[in-house]
């Protein structure tokens, strides 16, 4: 019986070099640690690495400081266009969505797509169509706003402005060393409408193969599908016989650094263990093993004993 584990990411982004409230800070922490007990519930009752990273998400979704689903980033036309995926390391299944804006939880979107289609991804409207004939729950746009990304688009379309990006993510090995992992986003501040970032592309964003590694990933998307970055880190243990932390952190601090891709990943190999690197100012991650939570944006960790 595996040691279950369950790790979870709020974004890893540039505005993270400038000082946060305290009033954000306990926010984030405070997120985090509602995805990981959210997810870890599910894996101390026995459940699967799918059903905890699913749980993890859809409360990273609902939190306003995130970049996804309530919350997400408007496009230059003042739109959202969210992006999510997930993918079981049990047979490689992998569902996911892109442009959609109207379910509430995108990771659901993507999983259904995964469990009640033969397809991988569906895209914009359809997408739309098909979570509402499922009896998913849908949302109006306005219901994903907040002031918070209004001010960022202001930002971001202003001269010389660095669009900021985030992301959530989760992955996890539950007891019977099964192997999951889900990612969802709001895409890029004020980018072009139509544009598809990184993590629903399966390989890219988001990865998981039993007896290997799961992972998620969030920076700046259009390097890590150049690079395929999620794939690559398991293409370095799965052949080239790296630890996940050597793996994750040359791809991460070596590939994607000298390419001029900033970001980060969260992954959990099949033995249980963790790493979570990025090359950025900050990253919201978090992780549970044994009866503590522990959660950081950058260096120090916060630990919480289970309650």
């Amino acid at each position: 019986m595996a040691c279950p584990v369950v790790v979870v990411h709020g974004g890893a982004e540039p505005f993270l070099a400038f000082p946060l409230s305290p009033e954000r800070i306990e926010q984030g922490h405070s997120a985090l640690q509602r995805a990981l007990l959210s997810g870890y519930t599910v894996l101390r009752s026995s459940g699967l690495a799918l059903d905890a990273v699913t749980e993890a998400v859809q409360v990273l979704e609902d939190e306003p400081l995130f970049n996804s689903a309530r919350g997400a980033s408007f496009t230059q036309a003042g739109t959202h266009e969210m992006d999510s995926s997930v993918m079981d390391g049990r047979d490689r299944r992998a569902g996911a969505v892109t442009g959609v804006c109207g379910p509430r939880h995108p990771v659901l979107a993507a999983r259904a797509v995964m469990e009640r289609t033969r397809h991988v991804m569906l895209a914009g409207q359809g997408a739309n169509q098909f979570c509402a004939g499922l009896g998913l729950e849908m949302c109006e746009p306005t219901w994903f706003d907040t002031e918070l990304r209004k001010e960022e688009l202001t930002q971001a379309l202003a001269a010389n402005s660095k669009a900021d990006r985030g992301t959530v993510g989760a992955v996890a090995l539950d007891s019977l060393g099964n192997l999951a992992a889900a990612t969802s986003t709001g895409g890029q501040a004020a980018k072009l409408p139509g544009r598809v970032g990184d993590s629903p592309i399966i390989g890219a964003g988001t990865w998981a193969v039993n007896g290997t590694c799961a992972i998620s990933c969030t920076g700046h998307g259009e390097y890590f599908i150049r690079y395929g970055a999620a794939h690559e880190v398991y293409g370095r243990m799965k052949w080239g016989n790296q630890s996940l932390e050597t793996a994750a952190n040359a791809v991460v601090n070596e590939t994607l650094r000298e390419a001029g891709g900033e970001g980060g990943l969260i992954a959990v190999d099949a033995s249980g263990a963790v790493t979570l690197p990025f090359n950025c100012a900050g990253m919201f991650r978090g992780y549970i093993q044994g009866e503590e939570t522990h959660t950081a944006i950058w260096e120090d960790w916060r630990i919480t004993p289970l309650p």
